[in-house]
């Protein structure tokens, strides 16, 4: 985490990974992103593709965020659009 951000709590949970975002995060990585943690492993993916911007993630829980991010871009989104503007977030359903 950059000096200045403030974490934001968990928007989402399934099969173990963690998604979060943070408030005025849109320095670091400069494309609309989350935060996946799952056991020890962290990683950011991009938002409007599901690339992989840094970190490292297992392969299988890696297609399990892309399939998230797929099916819940229009939500997350939103979301970052409030977090970059340091406004409340939602959750966001999890991959069932």
């Amino acid at each position: 985490m950059v000096e200045g951000e403030i974490e934001l709590p968990i928007i989402s949970m399934f099969f173990g990974i963690i998604v979060r975002m943070y408030y005025a995060d849109n320095q670091q990585h400069h494309v609309p992103h989350i935060h996946a943690e799952y056991g020890g492993d962290k990683a950011v993916f991009a938002i409007e593709d599901g690339r992989l911007l840094a970190g490292k993630f297992p392969n299988s829980k890696t297609r399990l965020v892309q399939a998230w991010i797929e099916i819940r871009r229009e939500e997350l989104n939103a979301d970052w659009k409030l977090a970059v503007n340091s406004e409340e977030v939602f959750k966001i359903d999890p991959l069932k």
